[in-house]
């Protein structure tokens, strides 16, 4: 079974061999969590240092950690970038969810055009940091070194730009030809996925992204939430790529 992880501060586990893990990650570890001394945790700064540690003290605040191992992880390759529509509700949170515990390293709320959720004004401050807390939450329950980048809202030219500079650019389209399980991935560089809204991509918005160089693909024979669709299609290209091999 793997170790709990709980994050701290970039730059607190550069050449220390003492730990403090305190603030609501401390309190989460000892009053929630039940950790004890004796029992071994990991500690990431969300930038691929880890370190194995042993608890030597818990107090209410947190615990006192020595490290045993400590780990680089260097960025994985490909970069994998989905860019998301924004969903109704907590639908939003639970597709970053998802995105993260598969392993997507970026992620880029995009209001399209058919899209019912608009940020304006101080909604995009609330909805981003609702979409990095999930992120954040996600990365520790999967266990990753890298916590992925939530940006700030996106426009249709914006993601045009983004998808233009990608090594490879996708959009997940129900009536394109080409499945997306038929599409090999690069060994490095950017990989841009576009997910649209419930009610689907304009006809506008596709001339963009394939003007971009962007290749429509589509999932399979069933047609998944925008929640959700991310999810599976990165599995998919993940899969193929070597970084699940």
């Amino acid at each position: 079974m793997t170790l709990p992880l709980f994050l701290v501060e970039p730059g607190s586990l550069d050449g220390r061999t003492m730990v403090r893990l305190d603030g609501e990650e401390g309190r989460h570890a000892a009053v929630v969590r039940r950790v004890r001394v004796g029992e071994q945790v990991e500690l990431g700064d969300g930038n691929g240092t880890v370190a194995r540690c042993a608890v030597e003290g818990v107090g209410r605040q947190g615990l006192s950690c020595r490290v045993l191992e400590l780990v680089e992880h260097p960025p994985p390759a490909p970069h994998v970038v989905v860019v998301q529509a924004l969903p109704k509700g907590e639908r939003g949170e639970l597709a970053v969810d998802l995105l993260t515990e598969v392993g997507v390293d970026e992620v880029v709320p995009w209001e399209a055009a058919r899209c019912v959720v608009r940020w304006r004004g101080e909604r995009e401050g609330r909805g981003v940091g609702r979409w990095r807390a999930a992120a954040r939450e996600a990365a520790k329950q999967s266990r990753r070194a890298r916590l992925p980048e939530v940006t700030g809202l996106s426009t249709t030219e914006d993601v045009g730009a983004r998808l233009a500079s990608a090594h490879l650019a996708l959009v997940l389209q129900e009536d394109a030809a080409r499945p997306i399980a038929a599409v090999l991935p690069p060994d490095a560089g950017e990989v841009v996925l576009v997910v649209g809204p419930e009610g689907g991509i304009t006809p506008e918005e596709l001339e963009v992204f394939e003007a971009a160089g962007a290749l429509p693909v589509r999932l399979g024979p069933s047609v998944l939430r925008t929640s959700t669709a991310g999810a599976v299609a990165a599995g998919i290209l993940l899969a193929r790529s070597p970084r699940w091999s």
